[in-house]
């Protein structure tokens, strides 16, 4: 008996609930929208923070020293001591034919403004080097937060490991299918990235995440990072700010970008 009245009771309340929803207007939700104007072409939509449009290297600086370790231990050392509000002095790429080019051993750039939560779009080219094999062929990466790395390199009919390959989030993910264009053809990623959370004695509360289209192809479907990128060792979370430069790799190759902008999220 005790069973039978449960079930009507729970019959009885569904069926009120379900008889209020037969009403269209109970389920039709009114909320004011930001209402932004979609890019036309390589035009940024409306809202976009625009990094470079070919034009000049304004919203670029030198990055701070620490970004870009190759281990963990070198992170961790420098993460807490960095003076964010600090310029690093003028970024010394190069700019041809409106595109921004990486000048080899001079560093990555930095973005001065700081981001968390993005949608990041950006176009880049690996030039054609003859000879240059594996990771060693038109290098680069683009830096979530100075810290979260998605790689760039020549990934047509070039072998490596697959963690380390174009699209990778460098030795954490292989990406779902190898959408690489051939080098010297412009190719372009669109990226949308969530920052991780830290309480305020450090701790982690939500990870990094990453949603990543290469040339219009989903290769990493929402993946969970496990921290920071390192070329040593296995990565850990270290407490950082909410927002952080993005950062562009200097591996010591002529990569080549284009029409960069993000929106933040």
């Amino acid at each position: 008996m005790k069973n039978i009245f449960v079930t009507s009771v729970i019959l009885i309340l569904a069926g009120g609930a379900y008889g209020q929803a037969q009403v269209p207007e109970a389920t039709e939700l009114y909320v004011d929208l930001e209402e932004i104007t979609p890019g036309e072409g390589n035009e940024p939509p409306s809202d976009a923070v625009v990094l470079f449009d070919g034009s000049d290297l304004d919203e670029w600086q030198k990055p701070h020293e620490g970004f870009g370790r190759g281990s963990m231990q070198g992170l961790k050392d420098v993460i807490p001591g960095i003076s964010y509000e600090t310029s690093r002095g003028v970024a010394n790429w190069k700019i041809e034919n409106n595109e921004m080019v990486v000048a080899p051993g001079e560093g990555g750039i930095a973005t001065r403004k700081m981001f968390g939560d993005i949608q990041l779009h950006i176009e880049w080219n690996s030039p054609v080097d003859e000879g240059k094999t594996g990771q060693g062929y038109s290098n680069s990466g683009v830096f979530l937060m100075g810290l979260y790395e998605v790689q760039i390199l020549n990934s047509y009919e070039n072998e490596t490991y697959q963690n380390g390959q174009a699209g990778s989030v460098y030795k954490q993910h292989i990406p779902l299918v190898n959408a690489s264009k051939p080098p010297g053809t412009w190719q372009e990623y669109d990226i949308i990235f969530t920052a991780p959370r830290f309480s305020e004695k450090g701790t982690l509360l939500s990870p990094a995440r990453l949603t990543v289209f290469h040339n219009g192809v989903l290769i990493q479907n929402n993946v969970t990072l496990s921290g920071p990128t390192c070329y040593i060792g296995s990565p850990y979370y270290i407490a950082h700010r909410p927002k952080l430069p993005l950062i562009l790799q200097d591996h010591s190759d002529p990569v080549r970008f284009r029409n960069i902008w993000v929106r933040e999220l």
